[in-house]
């Protein structure tokens, strides 16, 4: 299924509709404040993109995005230079670290990132350095790509395949803004001691700077001022000293953006009104590990984890860009993979990554036709439609 919707998106990339299907493309992929852009300069037309297949369905789904990439770019002119580079499980069979020093030189040194997928049951029982998830943890931190960008739409061709109420799910568009370099998963001290006692403690910290929240709301509010100029910064204030610190800065940065309606929300309500009316969010910003569970939640509104990109963005450097799904090894080499989410992150890199806004619409345009045509992968079909 992967491979034909591939041709269908290829062959139909040369289409542009503008403005016909709003949903898509007027909020879910409109151009937040652009934090980078260290691509995108006059007359360059050449990009070194660094593809990262990873484990799993990951080279499936970046083989698919990659020959996208090259339709919709020879479409505008542009050429590019791919770098393929093992990373995860991959990189652990390979050569025993699941990050290696020749694969972030080759992305540090690209314009930009495309990830597919890391993780597997095979590596499960690693030590934690040598687990592939830490290759996703090492490249977010040391290309200081703080800036996550979640967008999830319910398209109209896949509001049957949501698991709530049509009524509910229907017209939903938000954007979650995720840190992603900060809070519990990075914080120190961290680790398993033994107490006093001879007890093992397992501990991890949850700790803020104000400049990482500042800098993260800042893009909040801008992302929020270009779509529905609504902002809903979700903490757990009531518990937590650094959600306290979180809130203070979020609310004294408001003033700065009166356009932007700003409000705040406990995290257990937020994860409770996502499911109770998903639609009175326009953007969200919080942390690093709540809007990790958030946006897993958010995805499945639009029907399925497969449809799911992400742009992950710093103050320099190349951004990363990669669905927002798992390895899913169960049915890796199937053909069954849900190919969109790579493909839509293909486009937020094209878009944010590099400045090449029509190209990024060639792909958005076509997703929505091959879905107008009744296309499906096993995750989003319904009678009716086609699955191949």
């Amino acid at each position: 299924m992967a491979a034909f919707l591939q041709t269908n998106i290829s062959l139909n990339a040369i289409k542009i509709v503008p403005g016909k299907y709003s949903s898509l493309t007027d909020h879910q992929f409109r151009a937040p404040y652009r934090i980078r852009c260290a691509a995108a300069s006059p007359g360059k037309k050449r990009y070194n993109i660094a593809l990262l297949p990873g484990d799993g369905i990951g080279p499936e789904v970046i083989s698919v995005a990659k020959n996208v990439l090259q339709k919709a770019g020879s479409l505008e002119g542009l050429e590019f230079d791919f770098k393929e580079m093992p990373v995860g499980g991959a990189a652990l069979d390979l050569v025993g670290v699941p990050l290696p020093e020749e694969t972030f030189t080759a992305a540090k040194l690209s314009d930009a990132i495309l990830l597919g997928a890391i993780g597997g049951y095979k590596w499960d029982k690693n030590e934690k350095h040598l687990r592939p998830e830490m290759a996703l943890f090492y490249l977010r931190r040391d290309l200081k790509v703080f800036a996550n960008l979640r967008p999830a739409t319910v398209l109209p061709q896949l509001v049957d395949a949501s698991t709530l109420k049509k009524e509910v799910a229907e017209g939903v568009d938000m954007m979650i803004v995720r840190e992603l370099t900060g809070g519990i998963y990075f914080g120190e001290p961290r680790g398993i001691t033994i107490n006093e006692n001879g007890e093992e403690v397992g501990v991890s910290t949850e700790i803020y700077a104000a400049h990482e929240i500042d800098r993260i709301a800042r893009v909040a509010f801008e992302t929020a001022r270009k779509r529905r100029g609504k902002l809903c910064s979700v903490d757990k204030a009531n518990v937590l000293d650094a959600s306290i610190l979180w809130r203070k800065r979020v609310t004294a940065l408001a003033s700065e953006y009166p356009d932007v309606e700003l409000s705040h929300m406990y995290v257990d309500n937020a994860a409770m009104q996502l499911i109770r009316d998903p639609k009175q969010f326009d953007t969200i910003v919080t942390n690093n590990i709540f809007g990790d569970i958030l946006s897993d939640e958010a995805s499945m509104i639009t029907g399925s984890i497969g449809m799911l990109p992400s742009a992950s963005l710093g103050e320099s450097g190349p951004g990363l860009f990669e669905p927002i799904h798992g390895s899913a090894p169960d049915i890796a080499g199937q053909d069954k993979a849900n190919p969109l989410a790579t493909i839509l992150s293909a486009a937020m890199l094209l878009k944010y990554g590099l400045g090449e806004e029509k190209a990024a619409k060639r792909i958005e345009d076509a997703v929505v036709d091959a879905l107008n045509k009744g296309f499906r992968t096993g995750d989003i079909y319904s009678p009716g439609n086609v699955c191949a």
